[in-house]
């Protein structure tokens, strides 16, 4: 498995008057992680929804630790918590890049249903992606 992390660079819209990041940012940069793993992984949600496989989101949220600044850049890491195969846990830590302080921490939980919406196991459904969380989950 590939665990690079993911950096991104705060754009000023991002932030409020003060070049403080607005909390709400915190939550997209974690789909933006999350993405970004499974895409270097082979296997990202473009892929999943062409096989017929949604992920919405049951719940998420965010700790914060520390102000992130306009220009910052954040490193942000991705780890599977929790998987039975119908659903999955991830957690996020938010590091700076230049300290290495931690500025956020959260956890998003997820589901994996069929186009029509009803709840499917991936152990059945996609074989490949079940075991790619597999061992994510073991890592």
């Amino acid at each position: 498995m590939i665990y690079k992390p993911y950096k991104h660079l705060v754009q000023y819209y991002e932030t409020d008057q003060m070049g403080i990041v607005h909390h709400s940012n915190y939550i997209r940069w974690f789909e933006e992680a999350r993405s970004f793993l499974l895409e270097e992984n082979g296997f990202g949600y473009k892929k999943m929804e062409e096989s017929g496989i949604i992920s919405p989101v049951l719940s998420v949220n965010a700790r914060y630790k520390s102000m992130t600044h306009y220009y910052d850049t954040v490193i942000i890491n991705v780890k599977v918590v929790k998987y039975n195969g119908v659903k999955i846990t991830l957690e996020y830590t938010v590091i700076d890049e230049k300290t290495g302080e931690v500025r956020c921490t959260g956890e998003s939980e997820h589901c994996f249903l069929d186009t029509s919406g009803c709840p499917v196991s991936l152990k059945r459904s996609l074989p490949e992606l079940n075991v790619m969380f597999i061992d994510m989950a073991e890592n």
